[in-house]
């Protein structure tokens, strides 16, 4: 009798084949353009270099040399752009606005800030277009793996409708109206970035004492410090792994994010203020490139830990 064939991914498989445009293919974009090709989808894509968008075309995705052409056929456009001013930019000064479809869904999976979500939703919704800020969390392997925590802004109906685009690419949840997922994004890499500090400074703190660095996360492993921080990040401390998944860059340029917006809303927030400046000083220091793990790598420094 013949051996069975293992279950194939039901998010991966599709009946109804979705037009989708994704805007931005870099270190996330790639992926989770890839899998939405695999799930059977029609994929259109650009990027501002042609080059990093090449890849997709032998997993049946047509590469566009403009972002109008892009979306055009598209009935979700997909941005994994790199921060509110260039959303805004591709939107309404490269015409991608424009040239969408009458009543066709941009879903913003960029980290931006707050207040550009909501101008964007309300600029779109008067050309007829509908809007949700749905940035994630996950990394390069949840993008790989179709396991991203996606944090979805906007109207129910828009949530509702982008379900079958969601679901090849993670878990999405609705946190509330336009602004409210970029919120939650920067709640996430609040927690993120502090507590990978956190880590960093416990672990060579151990080690500045005489401790065995990989014994001590071995220890507190299972313990109340257990996080998955401790399991990925950590690991990659013990190692010196610092080869970039997501960089110091993008680390800081969303703690600055969660500080404009905590001004806006008249919120204190000493901690991530604190951070905001440790990550500062490694990107100064030129560490910017390193996966934001790289924290690690300031603070031995200023121990003399190198």
């Amino acid at each position: 009798m013949a051996a069975e064939k293992p279950a194939k991914d039901q998010r991966m498989t599709t009946t109804s084949p979705l037009r989708i445009a994704v805007l931005g293919i870099g270190l996330m974009g790639l992926p989770m353009a890839r899998r939405l090709c695999e799930a059977g989808h029609q994929v259109h894509v650009w990027n501002r270099t042609r080059a990093k968008a090449e890849p997709l075309a032998s997993a049946g995705a047509q590469v566009h040399d403009a972002a109008a052409d892009a979306v055009r056929p598209a009935d979700f456009v997909i941005s994994l752009l790199e921060n509110g001013p260039v959303v805004h930019h591709v939107l309404f000064e490269l015409g991608a606005a424009q040239a969408m479809r009458k009543g066709a869904l941009f879903i913003d999976m960029a980290s931006i800030q707050p207040r550009e979500a909501r101008d964007h939703a309300a600029r779109l919704d008067e050309m007829g277009l509908a809007h949700l800020d749905a940035p994630v969390s996950g990394g390069t392997v949840g993008a790989e793996q179709g396991t991203l925590a996606i944090m979805a802004g906007g109207k129910a109906q828009d949530f509702a409708r982008a379900q079958p685009v969601f679901a090849v690419l993670g878990r999405a949840t609705h946190v509330g109206p336009h602004g409210a997922g970029q919120l939650a994004k920067l709640a996430n890499q609040m927690i993120v970035g502090i507590t990978i500090g956190a880590v960093a400074e416990a672990l060579l703190f151990a080690a500045k004492g005489g401790a065995d660095m990989a014994k001590v996360r071995e220890a507190i492993s299972g313990g109340f410090a257990d996080s998955r921080i401790l399991a990925l990040h950590g690991q990659r401390m013990v190692e010196r792994d610092f080869a970039p998944r997501g960089r110091m860059t993008v680390q800081l340029k969303d703690l600055d994010n969660a500080l404009i917006t905590a001004q806006e809303i008249g919120f204190d927030a000493p901690i991530t203020t604190l951070f905001d400046t440790l990550y500062r000083d490694g990107v100064e220091h030129g560490l910017g490139q390193l996966d934001h793990s790289g924290l690690f790598v300031e603070l031995a420094s200023r121990n003399a830990m190198q």
